[in-house]
């Protein structure tokens, strides 16, 4: 510990903090005259701590401020104290807390939630913390078990066995979707969530309820701020930069936010093996706007609206790659020589409307419209001339660390003239209800996609005095498809900890005429026998319509036939909460297995999902997750996951044997972790570490071969140090320091792999690379925010 500490100091120059004396305030919180442990008592953006067994606290900060003191804990009032601090001057308060007497009226008991299965509740606080190269909100599930991202340049990730194309992701209702012609990482912009908006996410590793939508895998529900206060921030880096505004009329009845986003990823790309000139630019700005319109009661009726646009330019024009792989016997090098260019571009424009009325404290309904619009292009004109030779790794040769002889020759030529234009359109209208033991829901959707795909793509490799045109795609494809469907449920409680939930979901569409149905049951128990311990389980059918990607195959062309593929998920889980060194804990645990038929296989080409476009395969997924969470820190939540799978699949002849899927990693550990300087809140430190064993890959384009070999393991470590100054108390305006270091052990991660037929007709599989090791720098400035 004292190391660690001893560390910390070194790093955030201790020779600075060490010029002022420091400011205390101590004292003891009690109820009835009996101490009181576990009150969380703190100063806003300033610092924080609990009560311990005695009811004793201790703040300890390096300079003078004045500002008001909180003092909470469940069941009793918050009591709030302004005071004076002065350094080097020893500050005692003593607080007397009370309980919290309250009458619960009847909306309010139905109000009451009991956690369900395969859910897990994000404290936003959280996102902003933790240490990623562009601020991506998506980094914080990667921490999470079940859910494997093994890129971080891309916002995607899958879960528990399945791709990127299966997760809801959900923003005030209002569904959002991925761009469709990125095929690595680094062309990828800016995940829509906006990390700066955010009130609350949840996220559902599987088995949930009817209320959420047709996926197989996962749901991620966001909802952004309404804000009472004005307030917001501005932070810039070497990688981007982003702000934000918050506030609300003087009547409370209109609430707005906005925020800004703009990322410049071009020093970053000059870790990767291919260097050149890259002009990366992604921009997106977003809003809401809330308006209470209710007479005797403003929230009675509310209407919201969300709106958000993306503009994304990626070009590279690629000078050469030098790249080194193999083992130490058996050592390649693999040399391009470029020319031309490439130029992704794509704008993406979302909105929707939320009006929702509460008609009396039982009985509430909600109207949803929401449209999308996308357009993207790809342009290509890339010609690599490569070598591949032995390397002789013997130190004491004469012709250590070069090559030794050539194993191919060739070029490599890329042409691509790729446009896609999609427009969707989504209504909803649903009633809640609620009864004495509970919630009854239920709503009709209505949902429209169209999509005008044009390609012109082909590849060609000159190698071995031969030339190989593959690829060679030219078509033209316009979809239409309506979805008309809906969903009921029932939410019954047993107690205030003990609930299941039942009901349906059903769907028809008319681009191949079927119709599915998709019961779901959800229970939870806290268990008499055991304190603080709850029992979960989960059972369903989950379906998902075949999107455009989906329905497309290699060669271009459009299966409209495609069936919905389908799954049953079975979970069963438990929770336990506890309290160590006097602080909240949580300990979840679950294990699933899914069955999945008329199922659409895929491959995976670094962020790109290519589909062979027919339900001819079945497939299962079996695991273990567990999460352990708590406040190893006071005042900041911290947790470690793991995740244990198997998921493989067949082909539907009933002859074929399991083969392992695309997303098959085995093995995953995530973390995050916080931590601040002994007394000093002020002085932070924040990481996340990522491992994931090996991704199966093989020859591209062939179901049986594609996964035949286990890929390198997955290691990430990304940390941040902060250190917050206090500008003025009464506006709680604060400049945040950050320096980051970005894949602190240098690891080199491999996303995917391209082939090269030797001159013995071998073919060679030629590692491409994630970023290496960077350091960042942020500078932030915040001023009344909830952030």
């Amino acid at each position: 510990m004292a190391n660690r500490h001893l560390i910390f100091l070194l790093i955030f120059l201790l020779p600075i903090l060490s010029i002022a004396q420091n400011a205390v305030i101590s004292g003891k919180v009690s109820t009835n005259n009996t101490p009181l442990a576990g009150v969380n008592i703190f100063i806003p953006d300033i610092g924080g701590t609990n009560s311990d067994s005695d009811g004793q606290y201790r703040l300890v900060f390096d300079r003078a401020f004045s500002g008001i003191i909180y003092f909470t804990h469940i069941g009793f009032d918050t009591v709030s104290h302004f005071v004076e601090i002065q350094r080097g001057v020893q500050h005692a308060l003593d607080v007397e807390m009370k309980e919290s007497v309250r009458i619960l009226d009847q909306v309010e008991i139905n109000a009451q939630k009991v956690r369900d299965a395969s859910v897990i509740s994000i404290n936003p606080r959280s996102f902003n913390a933790i240490p990623s190269a562009f601020g991506d909100f998506n980094r914080v599930l990667a921490t999470l078990p079940g859910v494997v991202t093994a890129n971080e340049l891309s916002s995607a990730y899958s879960v528990r066995g399945g791709n990127y194309d299966e997760n809801l992701i959900y923003v005030n209702r209002m569904e959002i979707y991925r761009p469709f012609l990125v095929r690595a990482g680094r062309q990828e912009g800016l995940s829509f969530i906006n990390p700066n908006l955010v009130k609350k996410a949840t996220f559902y590793a599987g088995g949930w309820q009817p209320y959420y939508g047709n996926k197989l895998s996962s749901v991620l529900d966001v909802e952004y701020k309404t804000p009472v206060d004005f307030g917001g921030s501005i932070s810039m880096g070497l990688l981007g930069g982003n702000a934000h505004v918050e506030g609300s009329s003087k009547d409370k009845r209109i609430q707005y936010l906005a925020g800004a986003r703009h990322k410049r990823s071009q020093y970053l790309f000059n870790t990767f093996d291919v260097q050149g000139e890259y002009f990366p630019t992604f921009t997106d700005i977003q809003g809401s706007i809330r308006s209470n319109l209710g007479k005797e009661n403003p929230e009675d009726t509310q209407l919201g609206v969300l709106f958000s646009y993306a503009k994304n330019r990626y070009k590279v024009i690629p000078t050469t790659r030098e790249t080194e792989f193999g083992t130490f016997n058996n050592a390649f090098r693999f040399l391009v020589a470029f020319e031309g260019a490439e130029q992704l571009d794509y704008d993406t424009w979302q909105t929707g409307l939320n009006f929702t009325r509460r008609l009396n404290d039982n009985l509430s309904i909600q109207a949803i419209v929401s449209g999308i619009k996308t357009y993207e292009r790809e342009y290509s004109d890339l010609e690599g001339g490569y070598r591949l030779c032995d390397l002789d790794k013997n130190p004491s040769s004469s012709t250590f660390n070069e090559c030794v002889s050539i194993r191919g020759l060739g070029t490599n030529y890329f042409h691509a003239r790729n446009t896609l234009e999609g427009n969707l359109f989504g209504a909803e209208l649903s009633v809640e209800l609620g009864t004495l033991s509970g919630v009854i829901r239920g709503g009709i959707e209505y949902d429209y996609q169209e999509f005008n795909d044009y390609i012109e793509e082909y590849r060609f490799v000159d190698s071995a005095d031969f030339v190989t045109v593959t690829d060679n795609v030219l078509q033209s494809n316009f979809t239409a498809a309506s979805i008309l469907g809906g969903y009921v449920q029932h939410e019954y409680h047993f107690s205030n900890f003990s609930s299941i939930t039942y009901g349906l979901r059903f769907a028809y569409r008319d681009m191949n005429d079927q119709f599915i149905l998709s019961p779901r049951v959800q229970f939870v128990n806290q268990v008499s026998w055991a304190q603080n311990l709850a029992i979960k389980a989960s059972a369903g059918i989950y379906q998902q319509y075949p999107f455009y990607r989906e329905m497309r195959r290699f060669d271009g062309t459009v299966n409209q036939d495609a069936d919905a593929q389908q799954s049953v998920h079975l979970i069963l889980g438990t929770e336990k909460g506890m309290t160590i060194w006097d602080r909240p804990f949580h300990f979840t645990s679950e294990v699933y297995y899914k069955h999945l038929w008329d199922v659409i296989p895929y491959e995976v080409d670094n962020v790109r999902l290519r589909y062979f476009g027919d339900n001819v395969a079945t497939a299962y997924a079996v695991g273990f997750d567990a999460r352990f969470s708590g406040e190893f820190i006071r005042g900041a939540e911290s947790w470690f996951s793991l995740g244990v799978l198997s998921t493989k699949e067949k082909l539907s002849d009933g002859e074929s044997d399991y083969i392992r899927r695309p997303t098959d990693q085995r093995f995953t550990l995530g973390a995050f972790f916080e931590d601040h300087l002994p007394d000093n809140p002020t002085m932070r430190v924040n990481l996340s570490l990522v491992y994931g064993s090996g991704l199966p890959f093989g020859p591209p384009g062939n179901f049986e071969t594609r996964t035949t070999f286990n890929g390198t393991s997955y290691n990430r470590v990304d940390v941040g140090f902060t250190k917050i100054i206090l500008i003025n108390q009464k506006w709680d305006n604060t400049i945040w320091i950050g320096l980051e270091v970005l894949n602190l052990l240098g690891a080199q991660n491999t996303i995917s792999y391209t082939w090269i037929q030797d001159i013995s007709n071998q073919y060679i599989a030629i590692p491409n690379t994630l970023s290496n090791r960077f350091f960042n720098v942020k500078l932030s400035y915040r001023f009344n925010s909830t952030l």
